[in-house]
């Protein structure tokens, strides 16, 4: 064994990572020392014509699919793509309420529904654990005999662009280490113990999905569904338009099975294809159903782990410095265990099952009157919309992170109930009770900050 790996397997056994995190890195760190970088040729996989539509499911006839299934919520994101330090899932989304407080929320309406004891269970972070939990505390009701709230994802060396060997970064020795992508959830019930609490528990069918995604909620027909058809694995895809170029795509392998695709495990040269849409039709929501009973044999199978495709990620070990040395993250997407269980399905779901907030322009769009928080906590588009979201780009130099947005709209956001699109460009302060209509682009004109005065009505172009 060369240095460069025994190294990297050192770093991570100090670090006390369980046996099958330790497995999974080192298989990846081997492929990648062989000068594999887990690519999927276009010429190796085939378009999907038609699946499932969840418009075609049966009516839901009875619970008792309800009554063995828990909710797990990936919340190990600390939105730094918006300038925070905290959980993501904390921000306020929606009328006073953050991310957190509607999922829990959603949980116990559905619970209240049916009278289904379904657990709510949260993959964090050591970043995120300690806030999450704290704000969890405003809801006893949540705990359920037995589960526990939440288990930690795990944590992997950076590994330097050339030698392999573990980075090392003196000013801040934490961003030596990075998640292994979603995938790792597999590990992390598995080293957790989480999945042999949650079957011990009686509990078989796990729902899972995005804490940002607030269009990912449980529905017992998808349920009901998945656990008569007797389905492993389920992945709800929706239609790709022009702006899912970039995301992970389902396809076909030539026996048969399914796989997932991402833009990290495509050559250059197919990214033409990559990006059709026309070709590639359905993009992965990260909204996914998993048949405990199924995953438990099949990590036992693989000697405690899933032998999922290896993403390459290039980075610098400081996000925030262009300048600080390259490295590479070793990740694995957990959609991509479609490609593993025989018998594996994908779903097709309407856009409204996938409204993640990735961005400050999201944010806005969802914070404002073009969605409604149902009374069984639901944020959906408001019916006047007739299924249409507003697109919201903000200019990034003012309000891509969150202090800076907020800032730009004390008094909240602009009403775009009947906004085709916004554009904001430049630094623009917006005030009480603005109006946007049709599709409008604001420019502060080059001459610093502008303002939008109170009770004005932007309509047109």
């Amino acid at each position: 064994m060369d240095a460069a790996f025994l190294a990297a397997r050192q770093k991570l056994e100090s670090d006390g990572a369980g046996p099958a995190v330790v497995e999974s890195f080192v298989r990846f760190h081997h492929q990648l020392a062989e000068g594999q970088q887990g690519l999927i040729a276009e010429d190796s996989i085939e378009p999907i014509a038609e699946i499932t539509d969840a418009e075609d499911l049966p009516a839901v006839e009875n619970h008792e699919a309800l009554a063995k299934t828990v909710v797990v919520k990936l919340n190990g994101g600390l939105g730094t793509g918006m300038g925070m330090t905290k959980a993501k899932s904390l921000i306020e989304a929606k009328d006073g309420l953050s991310f957190l407080d509607i999922v829990a929320r959603q949980v116990l309406a559905l619970r209240e529904a049916t009278d289904a004891r379904l657990p709510l269970v949260l993959m964090n972070s050591f970043a995120t654990r300690a806030d999450t939990l704290a704000a969890l505390g405003a809801y006893p009701e949540l705990a359920s005999e037995g589960v526990r709230l939440d288990f930690l994802q795990n944590r992997v060396p950076k590994l330097h662009a050339g030698s392999l060997v573990p980075v090392e970064w003196a000013p801040d020795p934490e961003l030596e280490w990075a998640p292994p992508g979603h995938g790792d959830l597999y590990a992390a019930l598995v080293t957790s113990g989480t999945l042999q609490e949650l079957r011990a528990e009686g509990y078989r069918y796990a729902f899972v999905s995005n804490a940002d995604n607030l269009g990912a909620v449980l529905d017992e027909r998808i349920l009901n569904w998945f656990a008569s058809e007797e389905i492993p694995f389920l992945m709800e895809v929706a239609d790709r338009t022009a702006a899912d170029r970039k995301g992970g795509h389902l396809a076909r392998l030539p026996g048969g099975g399914l796989v997932l695709r991402e833009v990290a495990q495509t050559a250059d040269a197919d990214l033409d294809a990559f990006q059709d849409i026309e070709r590639h039709r359905y993009f992965n929501t990260n909204s996914l159903w998993v048949d405990l009973d199924a995953l438990t044999e099949a990590l036992d199978v693989g000697e405690g782990v899933l032998d999922l495709p290896m993403i390459v990620n290039h980075k610098t070990v400081d996000p925030t410095d262009p300048s600080s040395p390259e490295v590479i993250q070793l990740e694995s997407a957990m959609g991509a265990a479609i490609a593993l269980f025989e018998g594996a399905q994908a779903l097709r779901v309407p856009r409204s099952r996938f409204a993640p907030v990735k961005t400050t322009g999201d944010l806005l769009a969802v914070r404002s009157d073009a969605y409604v928080l149902t009374p069984d906590s639901h944020v959906v588009l408001d019916p006047r919309r007739e299924g249409r979201p507003p697109v919201v780009d903000l200019d990034g130099e003012h309000y891509k992170l969150l202090a800076d947005f907020e800032d730009h709209f004390p008094a909240g956001p602009p009403s775009l109930i009947n906004c085709d699109s916004l554009k904001v460009e430049g630094d623009v302060l917006f005030g009480h009770g603005v109006v946007v209509e049709g599709a409008m682009t604001v420019n502060s004109g080059g001459v610093g900050k502008a303002a939008v005065s109170d009770g004005t009505t932007l309509k047109g172009k």
